[in-house]
């Protein structure tokens, strides 16, 4: 047991359950793996630590672009630190970067190891053979597209997070509308991350066929303190 789930950790797949941890802004309970960690460095800034694996005290985030402005803007972070801290405007966007890229580093991974596939007519394929465990599409792909491969696989979890030029890049071409993840360790780490940074991109969406189920406001109860 303990072997398999050293295992896990190191795939960088999220356990089924993993410890809870309390956003400091809603003051809400969730699993860690589907929070944002953040670390106060050295200089006093705020480091967002979305790999979950720097060194320090953890502060915790509910993934939404809303609940990061509202940290930084009623200075949540020096709250929960304790000490005084310094937090770029910017923030969220540095947080959007950070785990876009780290979603596409997971489909790149992925493809070279022939676990994900490209192109309508590929997805499609790889749907009817039972080989797609996560269906992936453009920001602003087209309607049609996705309705008739939610047709075929209607019980497959989709997103709609990365841009077709973000899907093209991790498979070396220009631009992508529709790919699929074969199940398994990378796709379950690449649905926790894209169910991150569909918080803070807007018009992405997660969901299951075409049930797709966009990110909502942030609650506005104060949160109360949480860290490692």
């Amino acid at each position: 047991m303990a072997a398999r789930r050293q295992r896990s950790s190191r795939d960088g797949a999220a356990p089924a359950s993993s410890p809870q941890r309390r956003c400091i802004v809603t003051g809400e309970l969730h699993d860690r793996a589907r929070l944002l960690r953040f670390v106060v460095g050295p200089d006093g800034a705020v480091v967002p630590d979305v790999a979950a694996r720097l060194p320090g005290r953890g502060l915790w985030l509910t993934p939404r672009r809303d609940i990061v402005d509202r940290a930084v803007a009623k200075r949540m972070f020096a709250r929960a630190a304790r000490r005084p801290v310094t937090t770029p405007p910017e923030l969220a966007d540095r947080i959007e970067s950070l785990l876009a890229q780290r979603c596409c580093d997971a489909l790149g991974l992925a493809r070279r190891a022939g676990l994900a596939v490209a192109g309508f007519d590929q997805v499609s394929d790889a749907i009817r053979r039972g080989r797609a465990g996560l269906l992936l599409s453009a920001v602003g792909g087209a309607v049609a597209g996705r309705r008739k491969l939610a047709g075929i696989g209607p019980k497959l979890p989709s997103a709609r997070v990365l841009t077709a030029a973000e899907l093209g890049a991790a498979f070396g071409r220009e631009r992508i509308v529709h790919a699929a993840v074969a199940d398994g360790p990378l796709c379950r780490r690449l649905c926790v991350d894209l169910a991150r940074l569909a918080g803070l991109r807007a018009d992405s969406a997660v969901g299951q066929g075409m049930e797709f189920a966009p990110a909502g406001p942030a609650l506005e109860d104060g949160g109360t303190e949480a860290h490692d």
